[in-house]
C-alpha cells in the first residue's frame, strides 16, 4: 500500500527513509510538540516551500529546464488569493477564486514563455525568464490600485480559519485549537496531496520521456518524441502547483507584496533547496526545504547562544556575531555541496546503492 502511495518510487535508502519519517512526523506534530507563533510559522513555510521545490525540480531536475520565472507564478496564486479575498467577502469562495484565477493566468503566462522560448539554447532560456519575471515584479509593485503596489495586500480569510475562531472550549493535549492550526492542517493536507501527485508525474511514463530529454534531446527527438511538447507540459504542471503553493502560502500569512512571494531572493533560495536537497530525487524538495527554512529562521538564534557563551573570548565573539547568520549560512552551503555533490538525498540514495551496503 506504501509503495503504491509513492509512486512506487520509494527512499531506497534506510537513512534517508529516517529523515523523511522524522521530517514528516514533526511537521504532523507541529502544534503539539512546538507551541508557539514562530515554530507554527517555521513549520506552515516549510510545507510550502517542499511544493514550490518539488515542482522547480520537476523542470530542473526531471526535464533539465533551467528557469527563473517560478517565483513568478508562486506570487500569482498568492496574488490571486489575495487580490479575490478584498475585493469579494471573505470567505471559501474568494479562496477558490482567487486560485482559479491564478491558475488561469500562470498557466497563460507559462504556456506563452514555453512556447516562445523553449525552442532555445537553455542559457537564453534562463535569460529570457530571468527578464520575464523582473518586468511582471515591477509591473504588480506599480499596479497599486489592484495589488496594493509596494506594501501588498491585506486580507480576510474565511471565518473558521481566523485566529479567533474556537472549534473547542477546551484545550487538545494542553494546546487551543484556533483557526490558525486549522489552516496549519489545511495547508498541511493539501501539500501531502501535490506532493504525491508530483511523485506520481515523475514516476509514470511522461515523467520518463522528461528525464530522457533531459538526458538528450536530440535522441529523444529522433525517436519520436516531440520535446518542445514535453518540455511545455512541463513548464506548465511546475507552474501550476508552484500556484497552488503561492495560494496557500497567502492563506496563511493572510497579506501578500512583490517581497513576500515575487523577489529575486525567493528564487535564489528555492535553487539553494533544490541542490542541498538533490535535484531530480523529488524527496530532495523535503530535505532541501526543512533544512533551508530551518537554518534561515533558527540559525540566528544559534549564534546567539554561542556568542553568549563565548563572550569571553573576543574573536570568537566576534566570529559568532549573529548578525553574520548569512555568512554561517552560506559556510553551511559550501560544505553541504562538498560533501554531497548531488544532494544530500542524491548521496544517501549513491551510497545505499553501493556494493556491501
Amino acid at each position: 500500500m506504501s509503495v503504491r502511495l509513492l509512486s512506487g518510487d520509494t527512499p531506497r535508502s534506510a537513512l534517508l527513509a529516517i529523515m523523511l519519517v522524522a521530517i514528516v512526523a514533526a511537521l504532523a506534530a507541529a502544534p503539539f510538540l512546538f507551541p508557539g507563533p514562530k515554530s507554527l510559522a517555521v513549520a506552515a513555510k516549510i510545507l510550502v516551500f517542499v511544493i514550490v521545490v518539488a515542482s522547480y525540480d520537476l523542470l530542473l531536475g526531471y526535464t533539465g529546464i533551467v528557469s527563473f520565472a517560478h517565483t513568478m507564478f508562486f506570487g500569482i496564486g498568492a496574488y490571486g488569493v489575495a487580490i479575490a479575498s478584498v475585493r469579494m467577502e471573505a470567505g471559501w469562495l474568494a479562496v477558490l477564486t482567487g486560485t482559479a484565477a491564478g491558475l488561469a493566468v500562470s498557466l497563460v503566462f507559462a504556456l506563452i514563455i514555453g512556447l516562445a522560448s523553449l525552442r532555445v539554447r537553455a542559457i537564453f532560456y534562463a535569460m529570457i525568464t530571468l527578464a520575464v519575471a523582473a518586468a511582471f515584479q515591477t509591473l504588480v509593485s506599480q499596479l497599486s490600485e489592484l495589488t496594493g503596489g509596494e506594501d501588498g495586500l491585506n486580507f480576510k480569510v474565511p471565518q473558521m480559519l481566523r485566529p479567533a475562531f474556537r472549534p473547542l472550549s477546551e484545550p487538545l493535549f494542553g494546546v487551543n485549537i484556533d483557526g490558525r492550526i486549522i489552516t496549519y492542517y489545511l495547508i498541511a493536507a493539501v501539500c501531502v496531496v501535490l506532493f504525491l501527485m508530483l511523485l506520481r508525474i515523475v514516476n509514470s511514463p511522461f515523467g520518463r520521456v522528461l528525464q530522457a530529454i533531459r538526458e538528450n534531446p536530440f535522441r529523444a527527438e529522433a525517436i519520436g518524441y516531440r520535446t518542445v511538447l514535453y518540455r511545455s507540459l512541463s513548464n506548465l504542471l511546475a507552474a501550476a502547483f508552484a500556484t497552488l503553493a503561492g495560494a496557500l502560502y497567502a492563506l496563511w500569512l493572510r497579506y501578500n507584496g512583490p517581497d513576500t512571494s515575487l523577489s529575486f531572493e525567493i528564487m535564489l533560495n528555492i535553487l539553494l533547496m533544490v541542490v542541498i536537497g538533490g535535484m531530480g530525487t523529488m524527496y530532495g524538495a523535503v530535505i532541501g526545504a526543512s533544512l533551508f527554512v530551518f537554518a534561515q529562521s533558527y540559525l540566528q538564534d544559534g549564534l546567539h547562544v554561542i556568542h553568549d557563551a563565548v563572550g569571553n573570548v573576543a574573536p570568537l565573539a566576534l566570529l559568532f556575531e549573529p548578525d553574520r547568520w548569512l555568512l554561517w549560512l552560506g559556510i553551511l552551503f559550501v560544505l553541504s555541496v562538498y560533501y554531497f555533490p548531488t544532494g544530500v538525498a542524491g548521496r544517501l540514495r549513491e551510497l545505499a546503492g553501493r556494493p556491501g551496503r
